[in-house]
C-alpha cells in the first residue's frame, strides 16, 4: 500500500520532463507524493522525447503539468502561488558543456537567471525545502581524485561549469539570508533510459547498432564516473526527506571507466564492431569524473547499486526496445 504524504504538500519539479525529471517525479508519485511539474519543451532536443518521458505519469491523479519558462516571472509567480509546494527540486538548465560554448549567453540566462527566478518565487511563496540539480562539472580538470565537496573549483573550463557553480553560490545566498534548507547535488554523468539523445551512451549505442561511424574525441582514455539514473535518484529522493541546512553533495558511483572501455562493453552487449574515428580533444570536456560518495553516504545513506556493465546492459535493453 503506497503511503498518503499528500498532507507535507505538493513537490514541484523544474524540468520535469526531461531525463532526471521524469524519473523522479514517476519515483515521487509512488511513494505518494503529489507532483507539480515545470517544463518549457524547449527543441535543444526533440521535444517529443519529453512527451513521451511523461506520458506514463501525465495519467497519474496526483500529477500536474505546468508548462512554461522557468525565465518567465509572472508565470513562476502564478505558478508558485498558485500551487504552493512544499519542496522545489530544481532540475531545469541549459544542459551540455559543448552547447555552452556555443551559445554562452542562452546557458547563462537559463541557468543562472532562471535559478534566481526561481529562488525568488521560493522565498515569496514560503518554500522552504530546495535541491539543486548541479554538476561534476564544476570540479574542472582538478588533479586530486576523488573529487570531494570540499575541493577548490575555482576553475571551470566552460560556461556551463560556471553556470552550475554560480548557482550553488545563489542557493547560498538564499540559505544564509532566508533561512531556506538547500542540498546542492553534483551528479557524475547519469546515464540510463530516457537519456538525452546526443550524450555519449545513447549516441554510441545508436551508431554502434545501426553500423554508422562514431566520432571518438581524444585518445580514448578520458574517464567517466557513469552513474545509472536509479542509483541518482535514490540520492535526490533521500535528499528531499533529509535536506537541512546548506550542503553541496556528490552523487555518483565512484568507480571511472574510459572512453574506450565504454566503447568496448556497448560492443560486446550490442553483438557489433563499432566503426570509429578519431578526432583531437574537445574545448571544455574533462579529463576525468571521478566522485568521492562518503558525504553523500554519511547523510543520505547513499549507496550506488548499479555497477556500470548491469547499468549499460539496462540501457541497451530499453534502446531495443524504443529504437
Amino acid at each position: 500500500m503506497i503511503p498518503n504524504r499528500n498532507s507535507m504538500g505538493a513537490i514541484l519539479i523544474t524540468g520535469g520532463a526531461g531525463f532526471i525529471g521524469s524519473h523522479l517525479a514517476e519515483r515521487l508519485l509512488d511513494l505518494g507524493h503529489e507532483v507539480i511539474v515545470i517544463d518549457n519543451f524547449d527543441d535543444f532536443y526533440d521535444p517529443q522525447i519529453k512527451r513521451e518521458n511523461i506520458s506514463s505519469a501525465s495519467r497519474h491523479p496526483r500529477y500536474m503539468l505546468l508548462e512554461g519558462d522557468i525565465r518567465d516571472e509572472e508565470f513562476i509567480r502564478f505558478a508558485f502561488n498558485r500551487h504552493r509546494p512544499h519542496t522545489v527540486v530544481h532540475l531545469a538548465a541549459r544542459a551540455g558543456v559543448r552547447p555552452s560554448i556555443e551559445q554562452p549567453v542562452i546557458c547563462n540566462d537559463v541557468n543562472v537567471r532562471g535559478t534566481a527566478i526561481i529562488l525568488e518565487a521560493c522565498r515569496e511563496s514560503g518554500v522552504r525545502k530546495f535541491i539543486f540539480g548541479s554538476s561534476s562539472s564544476v570540479y574542472g580538470n582538478a588533479k586530486k581524485v576523488p573529487f570531494s565537496e570540499n575541493d577548490n573549483v575555482d576553475n571551470p573550463i566552460s560556461p556551463y561549469a560556471a553556470t552550475k557553480k554560480a548557482g550553488e553560490l545563489l542557493c547560498y545566498a538564499y540559505h544564509h539570508l532566508h533561512g531556506m534548507d538547500i542540498f546542492c547535488l553534483r551528479f557524475f554523468t547519469v546515464y540510463g533510459p530516457r537519456q538525452r539523445p546526443e550524450m555519449a551512451i545513447y549516441k554510441f549505442t545508436r551508431m554502434i547498432d545501426h553500423g554508422e561511424e562514431l566520432t571518438q574525441f581524444g585518445s580514448g582514455e578520458s574517464r567517466r564516473d557513469y552513474t545509472y539514473i536509479d542509483d541518482i535518484i535514490d540520492g535526490v529522493v533521500a535528499s528531499i526527506e533529509k535536506v537541512a541546512g546548506y550542503e553541496i553533495i556528490n552523487l555518483g558511483e565512484s568507480k571511472t571507466t574510459t572512453l574506450s572501455e565504454l566503447i568496448r562493453k556497448l560492443e560486446l552487449l550490442l553483438g557489433k564492431k563499432a566503426r570509429v574515428k578519431l578526432l583531437p580533444d574537445q574545448p571544455g570536456d574533462v579529463e576525468r569524473t571521478y566522485a568521492d560518495i562518503s558525504k553523500a553516504s554519511m547523510i543520505l545513506g547513499y549507496a550506488p547499486r548499479y555497477a556500470v556493465d548491469e547499468g549499460l546492459e539496462r540501457f541497451v535493453s530499453w534502446h531495443r526496445k524504443h529504437r
